[in-house]
């Protein structure tokens, strides 16, 4: 399968706030606009596919673009520093809620590979998302998220560089993008 979301923010919850690619630009893009797209993203970034032909409610659709803009926001919030009570109540909640649904479940097969199960495999990994935000926010590893120095993409990675100066999101795109524009004015 040929990826079709970026990945590699550093976590579950970083990865899912990037289907809103370009956040707070003018040329925002909305990559989970209906069922069949938020169905690819749980089988690229989630332990379980969900059924290749399943249908995704449009209402798990627009909960699940809910609960990405209150992880943001806790998010946003625990990289300035601030207190995690100055988020609203229902973006607490909705998260915390997204959080109490079943995760899936790992198992060793006869062979002794991994295999995950799940009876609802979003909802499933949106918990897995909701419960990587609150251990992230409630973490020191929060001070380590970052704001990529791309103005055009804006994304949050964790920084686990040793010095923790990483500047970009993914030196692959971002970074190299940077490094041909220097180059360029050079």
């Amino acid at each position: 399968m040929a990826e079709l979301f970026r990945q590699g923010a550093g976590r579950l919850c970083l990865d899912f706030i990037r289907t809103l690619r370009h956040r707070g630009t003018d040329h925002a893009v909305e990559e989970l606009p209906d069922g069949p797209s938020l169905s690819a993203w749980v089988a690229q970034c989630g332990p379980v596919a969900p059924a290749p032909h399943g249908v995704v409610p449009a209402a798990l659709v627009r909960d699940a673009r809910h609960l990405r803009e209150s992880v943001f926001a806790l998010l946003a919030l625990a990289r300035a520093g601030q207190t995690l009570s100055a988020a609203a109540e229902d973006t607490r909640e909705r998260v915390n809620r997204a959080a109490s649904h079943p995760v899936p479940i790992p198992a060793l097969d006869e062979h002794g590979d991994l295999r995950w199960h799940a009876d609802d495999p979003v909802t499933a990994t949106l918990a897995l998302a909701a419960r990587d935000t609150l251990d992230l926010v409630s973490s020191p590893a929060a001070q380590r998220l970052r704001e990529c120095a791309d103005p055009a993409c804006n994304a949050l990675f964790l920084d686990a560089s040793r010095p923790g100066s990483r500047r970009w999101c993914s030196m692959e795109t971002c970074g190299n993008r940077a490094k041909k524009q220097r180059f360029r004015t050079v």
